[in-house]
């Protein structure tokens, strides 16, 4: 986790660079540029930061370790769905929310009531009753 870390903590200073200089350059009179420059630096910076304390307190995985072999990561990496159909549900809703950006807004309700009630389907796809897993 820490590469992850380095990597957000690092470029994050880059951003603040560059919105700053931007901002100069264009004499602040555009300002939605600087800003979402100085914003994409905040983000690199809290995830950055999130890593970094997130990996003190985790063992290191096989991926920090220089001399790691490959069969150290073996093993279950999680459950996924190998048949289920509500990705493609929730894939379409998300594609008619976008269309409701394009052409209006009642089309984004339809699609985030459709988009809702896929998530929904897509986490309790295996559940059975209380707690069920």
């Amino acid at each position: 986790m820490k590469n992850e870390a380095n990597l957000f903590a690092f470029v994050a200073p880059f951003f603040l660079v560059v919105g700053v200089v931007y901002g100069i350059v264009t004499h602040w009179e555009e300002p939605v540029g600087a800003a979402a420059l100085l914003l994409v630096f905040g983000l690199m910076a809290m995830v950055g930061w999130y890593l970094m304390r997130t990996a003190r307190h985790i063992d290191p995985r096989p991926e920090d370790d220089p001399n790691g072999e490959i069969a150290q990561g073996a093993g279950e990496q999680g459950f996924y769905s190998p048949w289920s159909w509500w990705p493609i549900v929730l894939s379409g809703g998300a594609a008619v929310c976008f269309l409701g950006l394009a052409i209006g807004w009642w089309i984004f309700g339809i699609g985030a009531v459709l988009s809702i009630i896929a998530l929904v389907g897509w986490v309790f796809e295996y559940s059975r009753g209380v707690h069920a897993h």
